[in-house]
């Protein structure tokens, strides 16, 4: 099985509301910072991205790739490379676990990442990990600062 990088933050938020903004691609280029588009491309029988086109910049790593995402529960999402032009693998989960009765949430992502081009597993997971923390970190900030896709914004918007 392959080497994975995994890390975790806490976010003060109900787990539905850090679910909320991990499931609403469309917003992705607002909050991440890597990624400069996304596109849902299927959804499952509940309304939920199956498949999502993103286009990343990171510095030395451009692409164009789609994943499928398979959702377990309320609380788990988990995704696996379909194609791309740089990867060979992105296999990725968000876990999250409910805290102090539901106000906070623990997000745990874990994501092994395999490119076309030969790079040592030391600087591979190097890469991983500054996704992974820059991820967080952008996720707990989108979150915490109220920016979801809640009713609120559709309120805002007229």
């Amino acid at each position: 099985m392959a080497e994975h990088t995994s890390s975790s933050i806490t976010i003060e938020a109900a787990p539905a509301e850090v679910m909320g903004v991990i499931a609403d691609f469309d917003r992705y280029p607002e909050w991440t910072g890597e990624v400069k588009e996304a596109e849902v491309l299927a959804k499952d029988d509940q309304g939920r991205a199956a498949q999502v086109r993103l286009l990343l910049d990171a510095g030395a790593i451009k692409d164009d790739h789609t994943l499928a995402y398979t959702w377990t529960g309320a609380n788990e999402v988990s995704w696996s490379l379909v194609k791309s032009q740089m990867l060979r693998a992105l296999d990725g989960s968000y876990r999250l676990a409910s805290l102090s009765g539901g106000a906070r949430t623990e997000v745990t992502y874990q994501l092994t990442v395999d490119v076309k081009i030969p790079m040592l597993g030391m600087i591979k997971r190097k890469a991983e990990k500054v996704i992974i923390d820059r991820a967080l970190a952008g996720l707990k900030k989108r979150v915490e600062s109220g920016h979801d896709a809640g009713p609120a914004d559709e309120a805002e918007k007229h």
